[in-house]
């Protein structure tokens, strides 16, 4: 494999976010459920498209779309850390965007509590915070890649939480030569600055380097503009995007020894 470089893209490549997420929203609409007789399932539904709506109002909202933020991660993120004074904005409105996105969901269902709003704000980030899924796979996938090859976590995020992501999961870090987070360079994927910024601190050309990721309009698109060869993790049989095409596409992380050894 010589002289060769993969960088990793962090949530549902390596780090299985969106059940995280999942599991964090059920819980705690359980509990709404067990207050109030909520159907709880109709509040998922309702509290992700308020928050998301609501998350789309905010004059951040531009900027966390450039980072590559998402409006669930806002719902448990504390913007802590980060230069720009976006990040000092995404602060102050964090426990009001929480709060107010279970307050609006469960207005749809007909009730209004915003005392209870609060307490399940406050629940669903204990909630994600004490489930930090990692695929089967990766641990296995990283040792027999360390070592071989260079290898870098590229991942879109606020560097607080993905931070936190990181810390919740402490065996993953140690395998990579670099962590990049598009919150600290000041861009996320798909521009191609963040791509030719990790090639950089690697020393690496980018047809030396593979990109993997879940995402075809981040880490695909991005990887493919930036000129190295893309692995499209898919793992769920999302549809394909007729603009954006991968040199690879797999199901499990393992079909990379056999990439690689092509590339």
């Amino acid at each position: 494999m010589g002289k060769l470089a993969v960088v990793f893209d962090l949530d549902d490549t390596l780090l299985w976010d969106e059940r995280s997420v999942e599991e964090a929203f059920e819980a705690t609409c359980r509990t709404a459920a067990e207050h109030t007789g909520v159907n709880a399932s109709e509040l998922l539904a309702s509290v992700r498209e308020e928050a998301r709506a609501l998350y789309e109002s905010y004059d951040t909202y531009a900027f966390t779309k450039m980072i590559g933020i998402n409006p669930f991660e806002g719902l448990w993120a504390n913007f802590t850390a980060g230069e720009q004074p976006e990040f000092r904005q995404l602060q102050q409105l964090a426990p009001v965007y929480r709060k107010e996105s279970w307050r609006r969901g469960l207005l749809r269902c007909g009730i209004d509590d915003e005392t209870l709003a609060a307490s399940l704000a406050d629940q669903f980030g204990a909630e994600r915070r004490a489930r930090p899924y990692v695929y089967e796979e990766t641990y296995e996938v990283l040792k027999y890649l360390q070592g071989k090859v260079k290898l870098l976590l590229l991942t879109n995020g606020s560097p607080d939480l993905q931070q936190e992501k990181l810390d919740g999961v402490p065996e993953l870090s140690p395998y990579f030569d670099h962590i990049v987070i598009s919150g600290s360079f000041g861009k996320g994927k798909p521009d191609v600055s963040i791509f030719t910024h990790a090639l950089g601190l690697l020393g690496i050309e980018p047809q030396d380097a593979v990109m993997v990721g879940d995402k075809l309009t981040t880490d695909i698109k991005g990887g493919n503009a930036a000129g190295m060869t893309t692995v499209w993790i898919n793992r769920t049989g999302r549809p394909h995007d007729p603009e954006i095409t991968p040199d690879y596409e797999i199901k499990h992380l393992t079909e990379l020894y056999a990439i690689l050894s092509e590339v």
